[in-house]
């Protein structure tokens, strides 16, 4: 079968006027997906500043039709409920028929796939990101929501992790499906190689520094140690939000200014050019169920050190990155000391074309397509 499909992605998180760079990755599925097949997106969100109980904004956006459904803020949980059914039913009244239901994270949204099946007839796919499936947050989700959860991953027709890691983890915990591995697109016509200008040793993060998640404390505890022993090299930090708590840190351990540049939110085109002039890339997480930017650095010719979290753990090509265990301040800083003195000769064509044989716009949306065929066939 290779006819073309109208695909419906829900999805929990997705970019709007509240959150504009929220579910950026799920916007990235559904624009590769678009590639191949009509694509629609439903999302509902919670607007405080909404001025009526509903609004419906429709656009299309890099060949995607998406329907965003706005909903003013309610304290009592029974009228939030209420207006969420009523704004998915007028998201709904704006589409036109379609083939499959792509849900993005299972739940609560995954209720509505439920009734699609059950009622409608139309087969799900689950793409599952959420970090909350990893231990030791596995442990706050509560029995209502795990029941439903289970519902739901046991109704899909297939359930897609963005790694394998995120896969075993959700099967550990109970959540029985049928479980095929799809990552997360790279940009690889974006993030490509290219010249290094003559600059300090650059290492780089990014990402909406959250220091729970991504241990921003230590990563800087780390750099103030190499500012102590060495001057020639910038710690670019990158990212959209907590910019207060980041620079209390930074005051707080009097790291030298020359040796720190903090920089707020960047295009995809921004962020290439940052990863391309840069020497190695830091991912010092606490847990992750994939690390896209581990992997456009790499697609970018740059190496990376990251923690034993993430998908680099499934790439099986070292030479690329270097794992360390999760918070060890003294391994990071082995490493960077290591790539600072004795930088790896690295091949940036192959690094990039790695990448871009597993992650590309092309391998995602023909994987994603595979499955869609298989749903109907079934």
């Amino acid at each position: 079968m290779t006819k073309k499909l109208h695909i419906l992605f829900l999805s929990n998180w997705f970019p709007s006027r509240v959150k504009p760079t929220s579910g950026d990755f799920v916007q990235r599925h559904a624009e590769a997906v678009a590639t191949k097949h009509k694509v629609t997106v439903i999302h509902a969100i919670t607007d405080k500043n909404l001025k009526s109980n509903i609004e419906i904004e429709v656009s299309i956006q890099n060949n995607i039709k998406v329907v965003i459904g706005y909903i003013t803020k309610f304290k009592n949980p029974i009228l939030k409920y209420y207006y969420f059914i009523k704004v998915y039913k007028k998201c709904f009244q704006e589409i036109d028929a379609f083939n499959i239901a792509h849900l993005n994270v299972t739940y609560p949204k995954g209720i509505v796939a439920l009734y699609l099946k059950w009622f409608k007839k139309i087969p799900f796919i689950i793409t599952e990101h959420w970090t909350g499936y990893l231990y030791p947050q596995s442990k706050s989700i509560g029995n209502l929501e795990k029941f439903i959860s289970k519902l739901i991953i046991k109704s899909a027709n297939f359930v897609c992790p963005v790694s394998n890691t995120l896969g075993n983890q959700m099967i550990e915990l109970g959540f029985k499906g049928n479980y095929f591995t799809v990552g997360n697109v790279i940009n690889t016509e974006n993030f490509i190689p290219a010249k290094k200008e003559d600059r300090p040793f650059t290492i780089t993060h990014i990402s909406a520094l959250q220091n729970p998640h991504k241990n921003i404390s230590g990563m800087l505890e780390v750099v103030k140690q190499l500012s102590n022993t060495m001057s020639n090299f910038v710690f670019v930090l990158v990212g959209n939000s907590n910019h207060n708590e980041v620079e209390s840190i930074i005051k707080k351990l009097e790291i030298p200014k020359a040796n720190i540049q903090l920089l707020g939110a960047q295009t995809q085109k921004q962020l290439a050019q940052i990863l391309q002039q840069s020497d190695v890339y830091v991912s010092f997480s606490n847990y992750e169920t994939f690390g896209i930017v581990m992997a456009e650095s790499i697609a970018c010719g740059c190496p990376v050190i990251s923690t034993n979290t993430g998908v680099l753990l499934e790439l099986g090509v070292s030479d690329f990155y270097d794992i360390i265990p999760i918070n060890d301040q003294d391994q990071l800083l082995k490493q960077l000391l290591l790539h600072l003195n004795n930088p790896k000769k690295l091949d940036v064509n192959k690094m990039h074309q790695y990448i871009d044989s597993l992650y590309s716009i092309e391998k995602i949306s023909s994987q994603f397509s595979e499955l869609y065929y298989k749903c109907l066939e079934n």
